[in-house]
């Protein structure tokens, strides 16, 4: 669950980097008030631990995705 909460974060810092990018547009500032307003500085701290997460992706073993039946090696 952390890690899909990781990845959407993730993926709105993309988005707003690419508005940035393209449009000189910061969403996040014009959502909460401005760069400087304490929500913001919160998304884009969570945006940022949020992406220090996403790291550890990268070095993980596979894991099986979906729901644990009765056949699964994961069931003892």
């Amino acid at each position: 669950m952390l890690d899909r909460i990781a990845l959407i974060l993730v993926t709105i810092g993309a988005l707003n980097w690419g508005s940035i990018g393209l449009f000189k547009f910061d969403l996040v500032a014009w959502l909460f008030g401005g760069q400087a307003a304490i929500i913001s500085r919160v998304v884009y701290v969570l945006v940022a631990l949020a992406g220090i997460w996403c790291i550890s992706l990268l070095f993980r073993e596979n894991e099986m995705v979906g729901p644990v039946t009765a056949t699964d090696d994961r069931i003892e």
